[in-house]
């Protein structure tokens, strides 16, 4: 899909305002928050933070693009089964961000965790907490979160 955007246009602000997709939200706007990661070829960006202008021939998948209401994606059904979330309002960029770091982990790409955790085998729940710490939840739901993460990644034959 081309858009034609004026210069400085964050690609958070291209979603919701311009191409009405509005399940990634708009939290603190600065980068600190996490709540409106999305990926970009894969990678978990912060959509407040990402030009449009730097999006030229990139692949951006936002919640809209992981599942539906009436089939979700097997991500989503674990956060429902782990009880992942609490008000939601973050729940799209948990999910986007978990999605991106189990890509990195597959890649192999470190993490800044301390030794002692970084020398576990696999993905251990301090790694995915250290992973997924730029994603805030103010409801407090991490254990939820944390265990929708690893149920899946389980269930995928991923890193745990």
């Amino acid at each position: 899909m081309e858009v034609a955007v004026e210069a400085g246009v964050s690609l958070l602000d291209l979603l919701r305002e311009r191409l009405d997709l509005t399940g990634t939200k708009k939290g603190c706007n600065q980068g600190a928050c996490g709540v409106c990661t999305v990926l970009v070829d894969g990678r978990r960006v912060l959509g407040c933070l990402t030009l449009v202008a730097q999006l030229d021939a990139r692949e951006v998948t936002t919640i809209e693009g992981i599942g539906t209401p009436e089939q979700p994606h097997d991500l989503q059904r674990a956060f429902i089964g782990a009880d992942g979330f609490q008000c939601g309002y973050c729940t799209s960029g948990q999910i986007c961000s978990a999605l991106g770091m189990l890509r990195e982990l597959a890649d192999g790409v470190p993490s800044a965790v301390a030794e002692h955790v970084a020398a576990q085998p696999g993905s251990s729940e301090l790694e995915v907490r250290e992973r997924m710490s730029g994603n805030l939840c103010r409801c407090g739901a991490y254990n939820g979160i944390v265990d929708a993460i690893t149920a899946y990644a389980d269930a995928a034959g991923g890193h745990r």
